[in-house]
């Protein structure tokens, strides 16, 4: 069974706000539609680098970089693992216990206009998806200055003393 999670990636308020609100929709995630439950879903951190950079880390213990996938799609950030076709004598053979998840899944990320994958590694059992939010300048805060009520005359009466 697949298991999809959306939500925003990038915190648009501040850092608290988008905390509580990722608390909130991990709850409301916590069961399907069906009432199953998505603990099979591999568990994910998001972590702000600096200003502009983030890393999403995804636990995906026993899994191959060929049995993942990653895909970005009109703002949708896919992350997908299916392993591949092993025959039933070698995937039952001499284990005791198998308590890892080795079930496939698929999770979706919601990623800002602004923000880009730019690049991902495997290691230790983490896939780390790095993205680069990128905010053009018009689209930036600018601070407009307040003039005194005094410079703006003063300013008309010399513009009017040079006409």
């Amino acid at each position: 069974m697949m298991n999809v999670r959306h939500f925003s990636l990038i915190p648009s308020l501040s850092d608290a706000l988008f905390s509580e609100r990722l608390n909130r929709m991990n709850g409301l995630f916590g069961q399907s539609a069906d009432n199953v439950s998505l603990a099979a879903s591999p568990a994910y951190d998001i972590r702000r680098v600096d200003k502009d950079r983030y890393t999403l880390a995804v636990s995906v213990p026993g899994w191959k970089e060929s049995d993942l996938a990653i895909e970005t799609v009109g703002g949708q950030l896919t992350i997908s693992g299916k392993k591949q076709e092993q025959n039933e004598t070698e995937n039952q053979q001499g284990w005791l216990h198998r308590g890892i998840n080795h079930a496939d899944f698929r999770l979706s990320y919601m990623v800002p206009e602004h923000v880009k994958v730019t690049g991902a590694t495997l290691q230790d059992g983490i896939l780390s998806v790095d993205l680069y939010q990128e905010i053009p300048e018009s689209e930036k805060p600018r601070r407009i200055p307040i003039s005194h009520e005094q410079t703006i005359k003063n300013q008309q009466t010399i513009e009017h003393q040079s006409a």
